[in-house]
């Protein structure tokens, strides 16, 4: 108790460092090119650095698509995340601007049978895995017949969800009959007190339970996304590993990336790197598990723990060889890079009476245009994009 409020007030200290991003910047960040991914630095030694970088790199031949999914650098896009809505229950620093965020009016986004309709055309032509976003995709009243629809389209092997887990326990008994079998929640501190100042709402004990919930539910393992942020929760990595000790939990330590309106600063940014230094210092002797060529995170086991421990390092060792991701916004927009400001309205078409075949010359188009990497670390800081509560978690 004695060394929880400790920490309680040397967090206190550090708030205003982290409000005003003065905090010292750390020499070794890595910036990245377009040419292609930094690779981690030396953490003991080589094989150490290795061992922690990216596992593969290569395609594998048994992925059946169709060419409207396969861009110029002959990457197959599998993997499809859905916006289902711009609002949320929670005011998150990193997503929500401070003075909030223009939403899209109702009559705008997309509706439930529109949702279907694309995403059947994405999953006829080889996607085999949805991943619901928002905003907050349980706010929306309709998920559950959302779910069920799109769990029924053929060929789709994954239905997964994002969510900040406020009032996923009671809801996740019936989203699992719907065919939910994914979760991802997101969890960026451990203090009830850091929660109330990231996320400016109470609900702390709310999302844990969520977490419980999805456990007993049998979802195994449950992903708890960590944003981490200096100053703010970079002194909780090694509670957050903890989590994994008796749970089938995997924690996924992101690196915070740049947003409008969020205030992206590097001083704010801990690299993967630094991440790893602080977990093998407590003695953490992590196992590198060998990723699917398309994974975002790097994974490891750590001996003794039931868990597992992600990094997605997004900005200091991007993974856009290995990218499989499209996005459809919540209204119709699609985007083909979480990074790029480019994006193609799917909804205008289609409400001008487009057919499937001219919405998949349309989608075709626009991967064929998806760039070779994103921008890099600091020039991405400076390439206007919409708040991450616009395009989705």
């Amino acid at each position: 108790m004695r060394c929880c409020i400790s920490r309680i007030v040397k967090w206190h200290s550090n708030l205003r460092n982290f409000s005003s991003a003065n905090s010292t910047i750390i020499s070794h960040i890595p910036q990245n090119s377009s040419d292609g991914p930094t690779s981690t630095r030396q953490i003991n030694d080589e094989t150490v650095s290795k061992m922690y970088g990216t596992s593969c790199e290569k395609f594998p031949a048994d992925e059946p698509v169709s060419n409207m999914l396969v861009d110029s650098f002959g990457r197959k896009h599998t993997y499809l995340r859905i916006s289902l809505t711009e609002r949320c229950n929670l005011r998150c620093q990193y997503c929500m601007p401070a003075e909030g965020a223009e939403l899209t009016a109702s009559p705008q986004l997309l509706s439930q049978n529109e949702i279907v309709r694309l995403a059947n055309i994405f999953v006829s032509s080889g996607v085999n895995k949805i991943r619901l976003t928002g905003g907050e995709p349980t706010v929306r009243k309709d998920i559950d017949d959302i779910c069920l629809q799109l769990s029924n389209l053929k060929r789709l092997k994954t239905l997964a969800m994002t969510t900040n887990g406020i009032t996923l326990a009671k809801k996740l008994p019936r989203l699992k009959e719907c065919g939910l079998s994914l979760l991802n929640i997101s969890l960026d501190t451990l203090v009830p007190a850091k929660f109330e100042f990231m996320t400016r709402r109470k609900g702390h004990d709310r999302v844990l339970n969520s977490i419980d919930a999805a456990i007993e539910l049998g979802y195994s393992p449950v992903k708890v996304n960590c944003v981490v942020m200096r100053g703010f929760n970079d002194d909780e990595i090694c509670d957050f590993v903890e989590l994994t000790r008796e749970k089938p939990i995997n924690v996924r330590f992101i690196e915070f990336m740049p947003f409008d309106g969020n205030v992206w600063n590097s001083k704010k940014l801990v690299p993967y790197s630094e991440m790893m230094d602080i977990l093998v210092r407590s003695g953490k002797e992590l196992q590198r598990i060998q990723d699917h060529p398309t994974e975002t995170a790097k994974n490891f086991r750590i001996d003794g723990h039931q868990g597992t421990v992600s990094f997605i390092t997004s900005m200091t060792e991007h993974f856009c060889a290995g990218c499989n991701r499209l996005r459809l916004l919540a209204d119709g927009n699609f985007k083909v890079c979480l990074f790029g400001p480019s994006e193609v309205s799917l909804r205008d078409p289609m409400r001008h009476g487009a057919d499937d075949s001219e919405l998949e010359e349309i989608i075709g188009a626009a991967i064929k245009r998806k760039k070779a990497a994103h921008a890099g670390m600091f020039n991405l800081a400076k390439t206007p994009n919409r708040p991450m509560i616009h395009i989705g978690g």
